[in-house]
């Protein structure tokens, strides 16, 4: 059950880092959408890794392959398949981890609920997962797309390094897809000085959705930012959401914080967007802002105290192929995952009133 997301855009992944392959299945996906294979490898190749200095050097291409759903480009209104083979394994370096656990990541708590684990890569808690989640994203963003909404995402901050300018032409010119040129280049030399330390550096991705419509949201507990929430919070390493002004809001005042309305032609706007773009978990029609904290990489090759599956003191080494930073790739999938409930809602939205 923990595989799948949605309703009725629903999707549920599956396989492993080091098995065969990885892939996904979306259901909900509405007959008479134009859909090629192009269309899902231009989003995984932003997620892929081997993409610069900055990131894993694991060599795999993500290719995606569809199996279902689709014929002469065209979605059939039936469940969409995806598969992508596994093809740079190695698996030896996760020899001497097979009975240990490794600190921050999920060895310890998958033993302890399973009894048993994939200790290559950590399995099904690894990153390589949400290979499945951008590419059932971008299936979100044509349906998206016929609604006009737009989605972007970009790195925010990484290693106490903030933005202070913004330029979205920016985003994608850089490696770490950062709005701020100038940041950017500090972000890439942090991420270098500490990939030679044997360390991470953790940061924020910020993701944004334009012209979405009001009323998306179902109340109570599938509040838009409820959902949004648990979509961002599921993306490995993520380890905190703000929606709007977020965690700021409750150093504001209530006449500061309120964004007033106005009427414009024909349409009720704010003059403010603390919000974030929700009220009371539905959508008001302003941009809708999310930032999400992202921890530095667990995988550090520096000896870490821990303890085995005797539960015998150990000290271990990671070694293997890692992101000094999982950032810059975070947010493709950061992106994917707001699409994904968007796509979810506007769905349901067809159901909500004659």
């Amino acid at each position: 059950m923990g595989s799948s997301f949605g309703k009725i855009f629903r999707l549920t992944t599956w396989g492993e880092s080091h098995g065969p392959a990885l892939g996904v299945v979306v259901e909900g996906t509405p007959a008479g959408i134009s859909l090629t294979e192009a269309d899902i490898q231009r989003q995984l190749d932003r997620r892929r890794v081997g993409q610069s200095k900055v990131t894993s050097p694991r060599g795999e291409k993500d290719r995606a392959e569809i199996l279902s759903g689709v014929f002469e480009e065209i979605t059939t209104g039936a469940p969409i398949s995806m598969i992508t083979y596994n093809h740079d394994v190695d698996s030896s370096k996760y020899e001497a981890l097979r009975d240990v656990f490794r600190p921050g990541h999920a060895d310890y708590t998958y033993w302890a609920k399973y009894g048993h684990r994939d200790h290559r890569g950590g399995g099904r808690s690894s990153a390589r997962e949400t290979w499945g989640r951008v590419a059932a994203g971008a299936i979100a963003r044509k349906i998206l797309d016929a609604a006009g909404v737009e989605i972007y995402g970009f790195t925010r901050e990484i290693g106490g390094i903030e933005m202070q300018t913004f330029d979205r032409d920016e985003i994608e010119r850089n490696l770490v897809r950062c709005a701020d040129p100038v940041a950017a280049e500090a972000m890439t030399e942090a991420i270098l000085a500490v990939k030679e330390n044997h360390d991470s550096l953790g940061g924020v991705v910020e993701v944004r959705a334009i012209n979405v419509p009001p009323g998306l949201g179902e109340p109570t507990f599938d509040r838009l930012d409820a959902l949004i929430a648990q979509a961002m919070l599921s993306i490995p390493a993520t380890k905190g959401v703000e929606i709007g002004d977020g965690f700021a809001a409750a150093r504001a005042r209530g006449s500061a914080n309120n964004d007033a309305f106005y009427a414009e032609n024909g349409r009720v706007r704010t003059r403010s967007n603390n919000a974030g773009g929700t009220l009371g978990g539905i959508s008001s029609g302003e941009e809708i802002i999310v930032r999400v904290a992202i921890k530095p990489t667990s995988s550090v090759a520096r000896e870490q105290e821990t303890v085995d599956t005797n539960l015998a003191p150990r000290t271990i080494l990671v070694e293997g192929r890692h992101d000094p930073s999982v950032v810059p790739r975070a947010v493709p999938v950061a992106e994917a995952m707001l699409a994904i409930v968007l796509a979810d809602l506007l769905l349901q939205n067809r159901a909500a009133r004659i």
